[in-house]
């Protein structure tokens, strides 16, 4: 495929040179374990951290950089790290991290002060983390570890670990911020220009040993249609003649007609949160409770009209000279709703004078989340007033880890020692029902599938110091998973109760680390990881007016073998850093969707080998100067090297997987007022199909490279006010990633702050 690499070329070339121009040396201590950096760098060396894993860290300073609407644009500029959200406030936020893609959203994991926004319910684009259940006003920090080097974090870590950290009071504080944005966004008959808000207020005090912060976020915004509608043409022949269609081709470059959207997606979301801190002696004791509120809803659009200037809404149809057919259940208007609980809790404390002790709980409870189409537009001859309605139904999760920690194992100063429990459990259940969409009535149920799953691991993980420059780590971590209570009822055919699986998973761990000397360093990981399916891979089967979903029970556990290769050198106020990372996977679960068909299956393939690279630069304050740059760039070659159900895809790229990516942030502190920054993100071209038969650019279901370029600047009133005006996108490139990215977005920003 072809590949874009001017941009990311110039930009590489940009970084390099201020990097070698004022790159300064740094202090460090004579224990390898523990580098010092001078200043606030925003990437920190892997060994400052207590992970074997390369680690980056994007501070609220750096943050001031980026235009935040949502918490997930804090890692938009972060290494071999994309987010794939269409819209601000799109609630299908799927990530993908090194090897893993933005639809194999069960290798990521995410947590909000330890407990886990990531969604192991379901994958693909409903599988998104729960981003909305953090807001950027709260956020101070945010962590991302790179693949499943550590004992502590399950297979669902194959690709990595984001960790955000939120604010909790010193003492009396108030925020408060409002925000606007609005983007131009122009494709088939699709031209206008969408615009939403968002609103931030929180308050939080100490009394005594005692911290409250309370907090609500507000968030609306009308996007651009999501997608277009399509048929392929033929020739023509005695159809009746329309108009108002696009001629263009599909992803795999067949000739298509495009003859609909699915028009804005109207989303809002309330967010209300309390955080409660309590020290008890040397303990520290943290509570936090979240309920969200989210509804979206869509009118899509018709762009075909008859002789007579009327609608058109199903049949075969000719224009320009080709026939095309026309779904009529392809207008049907959609709504979502869901309402979100969530509790967490952590007590952390000396358990001697040498362990430390951490404890996490932590329960999402789905209230309500349910889907509504009308089967065909209420303006549609044809339309019955039959529509369809899921429904999630006791559906959540909990989790519980125990943790003991040691700096001195044994009385030793040179060993460190970790070890611990976990324990989650997963369930789902989801119903189909027939309904009259005019007034809501159900008419039937017609499907109930799901289940409960269940996974008990112990871990440990030893390190020691073994001379003043070398270091080297020894984990493991063992799983024991459980899949129960699977049901697949089809009220109108049969009724399946699944049988009880057990699986078990061993993940040896290897970590060792060299200082080679005052400024260098380099550290090799290896590990072992299982990623087990989730529910809706295992029992995720449904027929609906939109399409159908088939998933397998007996999906067998992604088994990966991975390496890291590391060197790195710190700078004075920042780093530098090259990666070398590899990992073969096994039983690799995938989706594929035929689109025209509306069909939706897991296939397992044999293998993927992925092999990367990764260039890092972090410097701020250049010189001793007033700038900031922040620059990396991935390398990634993904392809498939066995499969013997399908063995012509073997040798295939894999999906969803660029080559490429860059990304490039520059900051400018004008005064200790006033800042200003640009951003480059930058990724070549992929497939959306592990056939690789998408090759055309521009149009639905593609996934297109893209060069973004965001502008922000920043100006402090006073001691307590804040403005911020920035750009996403500023020449408006128009790039799909099988829905179009947004265009040109403009933000607009003040805050005050006490």
């Amino acid at each position: 495929m072809k590949r874009k690499k001017i941009s990311m070329m110039i930009s590489l070339v940009l970084a390099g040179v201020i990097t070698s121009s004022h790159a300064e040396e740094a202090t460090t201590n004579k224990s390898l374990g523990n580098i010092v950096v001078e200043g606030e760098a925003e990437i920190t060396t892997s060994v400052d951290t207590p992970y074997t894993s390369p680690t980056s860290v994007v501070t609220e300073e750096k943050a001031e950089s980026i235009n935040t609407a949502t918490v997930e644009d804090y890692i938009k500029y972060e290494p071999s790290t994309v987010v794939r959200r269409r819209y601000i406030g799109d609630p299908n936020g799927v990530i993908g991290m090194r090897g893993s893609g933005m639809f194999q959203t069960t290798r990521t994991m995410v947590f909000v002060d330890g407990v886990p926004l990531h969604n192991m319910l379901r994958t693909r684009y409903n599988g998104a983390p729960r981003w909305s259940m953090a807001s950027p006003d709260e956020t101070e920090s945010v962590e991302i570890v790179y693949g499943p080097f550590s004992a502590e974090n399950s297979g669902n870590a194959m690709g990595g670990v984001v960790n955000i950290n939120t604010r909790r009071p010193d003492d009396f504080e108030f925020n408060a911020e409002v925000g606007v944005f609005s983007q131009d966004f122009s494709h088939m008959g699709a031209n206008d220009t969408y615009t939403g808000s968002k609103a931030f207020v929180s308050a939080g005090e100490r009394f005594g040993k005692t911290s409250l912060y309370m907090s609500h976020n507000h968030l609306e915004n009308d996007s651009h249609p999501m997608s277009f509608r399509y048929d392929n043409t033929t020739a023509a022949g005695v159809e009746p003649v329309v108009s108002g269609a696009y001629y263009s081709v599909d992803s795999k470059g067949n000739p298509s007609m495009y003859y609909g959207d699915t028009g804005s997606d109207k989303s809002v979301t309330d967010l209300t949160k309390i955080k409660v801190g309590q020290e008890m002696g040397d303990w520290l004791a943290r509570f936090t409770l979240a309920y969200e509120d989210h509804s979206r809803n869509s009118t899509p659009t018709n762009y075909l009209r008859d002789a007579g200037n009327n609608p058109v809404w199903n049949g075969s149809f000719q224009q320009d000279g080709f026939q095309f057919d026309v779904k009529g259940s392809n207008f049907a208007l959609s709504e979502s709703s869901r309402e979100n609980l969530m509790l967490g809790a952590t007590f952390e404390g000396p358990l001697t004078n040498n362990w430390n002790m951490e404890v996490g709980v932590s329960k999402y409870d789905v209230l309500e989340d349910q889907s509504i189409d009308s089967g065909r537009n209420p303006d549609d001859p044809a339309y019955t007033g039959v529509g369809s309605l899921s429904a999630f139904d006791n559906t959540g999760w909990v989790t519980l880890d125990v943790k003991a920690r040691s700096n001195k194992f044994m009385n030793s100063k040179n060993m460190n020692f970790i070890t611990g429990v976990h324990f989650d459990r997963y369930k789902m259940t989801l119903n189909g029902y027939s309904t009259d969409y005019a007034t809501g009535a159900i008419n039937s149920l017609n499907t109930t599938v799901g289940g409960e799953t269940e996974t008990k691991a112990v871990f440990a993980q030893w390190g020691l110091q073994l001379t003043q420059k070398t270091d080297i780590t020894l984990g493991a971590r063992y799983e024991h998973w459980t899949t129960m209570n699977g049901k697949n009822y089809n009220y109108s055919t049969t009724n399946l109760d699944l049988a009880t699986r057990t699986e078990t998973g061993f993940s040896p761990k290897f970590s060792v680390g060299h200082k080679l000397n005052k400024n260098w360093v380099t550290r090799y990981s290896l590990a072992r990881a299982y990623r087990f399916p989730i529910l809706e891979e295992l029992y995720h089967n449904e027929q609906k007016t939109t399409g159908t979903t088939i998933a397998d029970e007996k999906l067998k556990p992604e088994d990966g073998l991975h390496h890291n290769l590391m060197f790195e050198k710190q700078l004075a106020k920042g780093v530098m850093r090259f990666n070398l990372f590899q990992e073969t996977i096994d039983d690799v679960i995938y989706y594929q969707t035929d689109t025209l068909a509306s069909t939706t299956t897991y296939l397992p393939i044999d293998e993927v080998k992925t092999k990367g690279a990764e260039f890092i630069v972090q410097q701020n304050r250049i010189g001793g100067g007033n700038t900031d740059v922040s620059f990396n760039m991935t390398w990634v070659d993904s392809i498939i090297t066995k499969n013997a159900a399908d063995p012509t895809i073997v040798g295939n790229e894999m999906a969803r997987m660029p080559e490429w990516r860059a990304n490039l942030l520059l900051t400018q502190h004008l005064s200790n007022k006033w800042s200003v920054s640009g951003g480059m993100r930058y990724a070549s071209d992929s497939y959306g199909n592990i056939d690789n038969s998408d090759t055309a650019q521009n149009v639905m279901s593609a996934i297109d490279a893209y060069t973004f370029f965001d502008v922000k600047t920043t100006y402090k009133i006073g001691k307590h006010g804040k403005i911020t005006a920035g750009i996403d996108n500023l020449t408006d490139e128009l790039a799909f990633v099988a829905h179009p990215w947004p265009q040109r977005t403009i933000y607009m920003q003040g805050s005050l702050k006490f």
